[in-house]
């Protein structure tokens, strides 16, 4: 092994550490559901600073496939970035049991297996409700790869439910249809072939769309580009020229977007 790959080794296995064993925010919740007869689960982190308002916005992160709510929490981190805000890491199931029993993540075509997944955000969005101020005009969802691919679900099934969504290295499958504008963040790799580059813009595309926005867009920081919408929506892209991974510095980029987005009254 030469001293660069190492060095890469070293470094892969510190980040590991970091993130694989990161403690949970000492007032992080693990709570419970039943869906259809089956348990889910989701860690909730209530606010750690308070709001002016009184309420809270709700941010719902959901995992790539073969990965838990653990290790997104603790790589993803959105409450150390805005910690007025409820943030909800949800526990995806094996998308498909008899093949891959440890492949836990989200069902992304519609209507398949009861929409299993919706209601289950269905559910922990009442419970929000239930325990805590959730800021109504202040919802937001995000995920990476196959949570990015279930964010896209998210704004065609329930759209009206959220202020704002963003995507990492996702895309749109044919069964998802969008059709009410919404403001969303799409990170994308150049060299992404888990989820390919070209369906990931593709996706970008059918948003832009969508959402009205200008045909020039504006730079908002290095690889980052702001679509601007006669409706309201705007379309931001981070393009960079790594692969299918959730680049350092995503979590607040996508914090900073989602404060900048709300419900009209």
């Amino acid at each position: 092994m030469t001293l660069q790959a190492r060095i890469l080794f070293t470094l892969a296995v510190v980040m590991c550490l970091l993130v694989c064993f990161a403690a949970p925010p000492a007032n992080a919740q693990v709570m419970k559901w039943t869906i259809d007869g089956v348990s889910r689960e989701a860690m909730v982190i209530p606010p750690s600073k308070a709001n002016a308002s009184g309420k809270a916005p709700a941010i719902f992160a959901f995992h790539g496939h073969g990965g838990n709510m653990h290790e997104t929490a603790a790589g993803m981190r959105f409450e150390n970035f805005w910690p007025q805000a409820i943030v909800v890491y949800l526990q995806g199931l094996p998308t498909n049991p008899s093949a891959d029993p440890q492949g836990y993540g989200w069902i992304y075509n519609t209507g398949h297996d009861g929409d299993r997944d919706v209601k289950f955000f269905d559910a922990v969005l009442a419970t929000l409700r239930e325990k805590f101020p959730v800021d109504n005009r202040r919802i937001y969802a995000t995920g990476f790869s196959n949570g990015g691919m279930f964010t896209y679900v998210l704004w065609g099934t329930r759209a009206s439910v959220f202020a704002a969504f963003a995507a990492v290295a996702g895309r749109i499958v044919p069964a998802v249809h969008l059709t009410e504008p919404k403001p969303i963040l799409h990170v994308a790799g150049e060299q992404d072939t888990t989820v390919p580059f070209k369906d990931q813009l593709q996706a970008i595309k059918i948003a832009r769309e969508l959402d009205g926005t200008n045909k020039e867009g504006t730079p908002c920081g290095q690889n980052c580009t702001t679509y601007r919408s006669t409706k309201g929506t705007p379309v931001v892209t981070y393009i960079h020229t790594g692969g299918h991974v959730y680049p350092p510095g995503t979590s607040e980029m996508i914090v900073k977007f989602f404060e900048g987005q709300s419900l009209g009254e």
